[in-house]
């Protein structure tokens, strides 16, 4: 009895140390910061099943890139469905887009669903 609660003792130890690495591993990734005055290019990455940063500010006529930085397929895709869609973007690869309107613009990963989020916001 005991040698079987020891097992699962040590079990738990390692599934614990594990869960730490991963946690830390992400907690160590540097964003990229948009340019101070909300001109292109911006990069936003796409790490850790997240948009980072996740809220960017720019001025219209902008260049926005996504770059996947995870080692799996993600999308960009406004909220409204109509003002971009990059399709599946593979680890490494990136979708641009050239912002014509101004406005507040959500958007989401449709691969990983609205956890997976960020905002455009897009200046006169």
């Amino acid at each position: 009895m005991y040698k079987k609660n020891f097992f699962k003792l040590i079990g738990l130890i390692a599934i614990t140390g594990l869960i730490a690495f991963a946690c830390s591993k992400g907690s160590s990734y540097t964003a990229p910061a948009p340019p101070p005055d909300g001109t292109s290019p911006v990069k936003i990455a796409m790490h850790d099943m997240s948009f980072v940063p996740a809220t960017v500010t720019v001025t219209k006529g902008a260049v926005v890139r996504w770059q996947n930085d995870d080692a799996y397929a993600h999308t960009v895709n406004s909220n409204d469905g109509t003002t971009f869609s990059s399709g599946n973007i593979n680890g490494g690869g990136s979708f641009s887009y050239t912002t014509t309107v101004a406005g507040t613009f959500n958007y989401h990963c449709l691969i990983h669903g609205l956890p997976m989020s960020g905002v455009l916001i897009v200046n006169p």
